[in-house]
């Protein structure tokens, strides 16, 4: 067994997906704390294009392998697994996404690893000890991990992420995917309801909450939105009472954001929200109630009536 670290990285469409660039932070951390090499495994999709992007500082290999454009189960699994059997590395480190809990657990059971998920945090002393959130993120519990080897996934938003160039040594990974034990195929990309957006990849977002008190006022927070060039997002309650769709909510039954800018209207700032865009690197809020939580993690706070505070705000960005 090599102190290495194996990261898989994601992509998606066609593009690098942000997880990835936290994975290089992660996988950066626990590698200098083994004492071992930071490998990044890029599978499928346009591999030079990724290689590229995905040759950042802390990074010493990326291993490629050229099969197909899409995400594949059966692909990710064989091959991830084959580069654990070359490389040996003490932990494997994936993203805690749709896709990554899709092969993990293959990989984990294959390889006879435990498997440890969403992660929000990852230390390394002589053992691995993994950050989890329970009950709504209201609980904070940390797992060691009695193993000399492991598999983790990481929550997406929870690592700051690094432009600096690296110096990587790419190799081409010659592995020869075993076709007859693909069981799965992606024949199509299909958007749910609403999906023409992905609220995952705005750099701003106008986020919308239950003070906005009717679905006929979500317009004046809309036009907000499209002042600023903005993607508009929601807290639940407003996706509950389906005024929006599923893909805008924000949170942890939603989708964990990280935008440079969250401005968050008649939004109280409940846990489960929080947990879904406290990465966020500017949190503007907007509310009446000066003891709401959402004040408690926000850079600018305006306490005040949202039907007053928009509308002025739209007169000033328009």
């Amino acid at each position: 067994m090599s102190p290495d670290v194996l990261a898989v990285a994601e992509h998606r469409r066609g593009d690098v997906r942000e997880v990835s660039y936290e994975l290089v932070t992660a996988g950066r951390e626990l590698a200098d704390a083994t004492g071992g090499d930071l490998h990044v495994a890029v599978i499928s999709g346009r591999i030079d294009e990724f290689t590229t992007r995905l040759d950042l500082e802390g990074v010493d290999r990326i291993h490629t392998v050229d099969h197909g454009e899409e995400f594949n189960h059966d692909v990710y699994t064989q091959v991830v697994c084959a580069l654990a059997d070359e490389l040996d590395p003490q932990y494997v480190l994936a993203p805690n996404s749709v896709n990554g809990l899709d092969y993990a657990p293959a990989v984990a059971n294959r390889l006879g690893l435990p498997l440890v998920t969403d992660a929000v945090g990852i230390e390394y002393d002589g053992g691995l000890t993994v950050t989890r959130e329970m009950y709504g993120s209201k609980v904070e519990t940390t797992v060691e991990v009695d193993a000399e080897r492991a598999v983790a996934t990481i929550r997406p938003g929870e690592w700051v992420t690094t432009e600096a160039i690296g110096d990587a040594e790419v190799t081409p990974f010659e592995f020869e995917v075993d076709e007859s034990a693909v069981n799965s195929e992606v024949t199509g990309f299909e958007e749910v309801a609403g999906g023409d957006v992905d609220i995952a990849d705005a750099e701003v977002l106008v986020s919308v909450g239950r003070g906005i008190e009717e679905e006929e006022n979500i317009k004046l927070v809309e036009r907000l939105a499209d002042a600023l060039g903005a993607t508009l997002s929601s807290s639940r309650p407003i996706v509950d009472n389906g005024w929006l769709p599923k893909n805008r909510q924000v949170g942890q039954s939603g989708k964990v954001v990280t935008p440079k800018v969250y401005i968050a209207i008649g939004i109280s700032g409940a846990v489960q929200h929080v947990a879904g865009m406290k990465g966020s690197e500017t949190i503007v809020a907007v509310n009446n109630d000066p003891n709401a939580p959402i004040f408690d993690i926000a850079d600018y706070g305006v306490v005040g009536d949202l039907f007053d505070v928009v509308p002025a705000l739209i007169e000033q960005f328009e």
